[in-house]
C-alpha cells in the first residue's frame, strides 16, 4: 500500500496573513514531528494550496484508524502546547478528518496532490466505493503515481477549534487524494471524476496542492 497504514487524519485550514509566519515556524519546527512522535503515527506530510482553499493542508498517516481514538492520541489532543494552543486558536475555516483509508493504488508519493471532497449519498456507499475503485487507477493516467480514498469516520472528525461544536452535514465525508509527479497532471486525473455525471453532484471542493515537507518515524531523534 503506498500510504503506510490504515487511518489517516486530513487538517486544512487559513490563517490571517500577519500569523502565517509564526503558523508556519510552529507547525515546521514542532507540531509535525510532535505529532508523528505518537505512538501508532507513522509519517505526516505538509502541502500548501497551488489552486484550492483552505491553503494548508496536511495528512498524518497511522499504523490502523483505531490510533485515531487511542488513548495516545487522546492525551496528545488534551495537553496541547502552549504553542500549540496558540496557533490552534488562530484556525479560520478549519476541515479536520479522521478517516480510514478503504482505496489505495499504485505506489510512491507525488510533489503534487488532487484532492477531491465528496459527500456520499444516504445509503449509496458501497455503490459509490465501487464506483471509485474503477476510476482510482493511476497506471491509465500519465504523471499520476498513486491514487486513495479517504472515508471520514462522522463521530470523530471534529474540528480542533470552537467549531467542534456546531453540526457539521460534512464529518462523513469522503476525499480522494491524488499523488501526482506535477502539478499540470493532478487537474486531469480529478477531472476524471469532477467532471463525471456519476459523481459530479456529490462533489462539495477540489483542489491541487503542492508538498511543503513530509516527516517519517524513522526520521525522529533517537533516545
Amino acid at each position: 500500500m503506498p500510504i503506510a497504514g490504515q487511518g489517516m487524519l486530513l487538517t486544512s485550514m487559513d490563517v490571517d496573513a500577519h500569523d502565517e509566519a509564526e503558523f508556519n515556524r510552529w507547525y515546521d519546527r514542532e507540531h509535525l514531528e510532535e505529532r508523528v512522535a505518537i505512538d501508532g503515527f507513522l509519517e505526516a506530510r505538509r502541502y500548501v494550496a497551488h489552486d484550492g482553499k483552505p491553503k494548508y493542508l496536511s495528512l498524518y498517516s497511522t499504523a490502523t484508524f483505531d490510533v485515531l481514538d487511542s488513548p495516545a492520541y487522546r492525551k496528545a489532543l488534551a495537553n496541547q502546547t502552549d504553542w500549540s494552543k496558540a496557533n490552534i486558536a488562530r484556525f479560520k475555516n478549519m476541515i479536520r478528518g479522521v478517516a480510514r483509508i478503504t482505496i489505495s493504488r499504485g505506489v510512491g508519493r507525488g510533489a503534487t496532490l488532487g484532492i477531491i471532497r465528496l459527500r456520499p449519498p444516504a445509503n449509496g456507499a458501497d455503490k459509490l466505493r465501487a464506483a471509485l475503485r474503477e476510476q482510482l487507477d493511476p497506471s491509465a493516467q500519465d504523471g499520476i503515481i498513486s491514487m486513495h480514498l479517504l472515508e471520514n469516520d462522522p463521530d470523530l472528525s471534529k474540528p480542533l477549534t470552537s467549531d467542534a461544536a456546531k453540526p457539521d452535514p460534512g464529518a462523513g465525508d469522503w476525499f480522494v487524494l491524488i499523488d501526482a509527479t506535477d502539478l499540470n497532471a493532478a487537474p486531469a486525473a480529478s477531472a476524471r471524476i469532477t467532471d463525471n455525471a456519476a459523481f459530479k453532484p456529490l462533489v462539495v471542493t477540489h483542489g491541487v496542492y503542492r508538498l511543503l515537507w513530509d516527516i517519517a518515524k524513522s526520521d525522529l531523534p533517537h533516545g
